[in-house]
């Protein structure tokens, strides 16, 4: 289950998010994506609450990250040490802008 709490403000995005970013959730975040891009200069997601994220996940952040590298600045925030793990044993963490990892 993953929760998503949105915030838009002068083109800037944020994402609160909880849960668990699977096979199941990665669309419902990466339509979540796609509908506040529009016109955003940034893109933060705060990810403290993320206990798992899959290769479905990874694949929806490296998406995001390609559209935010064209228009502006995309941000992971509070990447626990589970999900740091992952993002290094994939090499996500060379790719993604992460801040305040654990």
């Amino acid at each position: 289950m993953l929760d998503i709490k949105k915030t838009i403000e002068n083109g800037k995005a944020l994402l609160v998010l909880s849960g668990r970013i699977d096979t199941v959730s990665a669309p419902l975040l990466d339509q979540e994506i796609k509908a506040s891009l529009n016109g955003a200069t940034e893109l933060t997601l705060d990810i403290k609450k993320i206990n798992y994220i899959s290769s479905a996940g990874l694949r929806v952040l490296l998406s995001a990250q390609k559209t935010m590298n064209k228009q502006g600045k995309m941000t992971i925030l509070n990447a626990n040490e589970t999900v740091m793990e992952i993002f290094e044993v994939t090499g996500f963490s060379d790719i993604l802008d992460i801040e305040g990892a654990d």
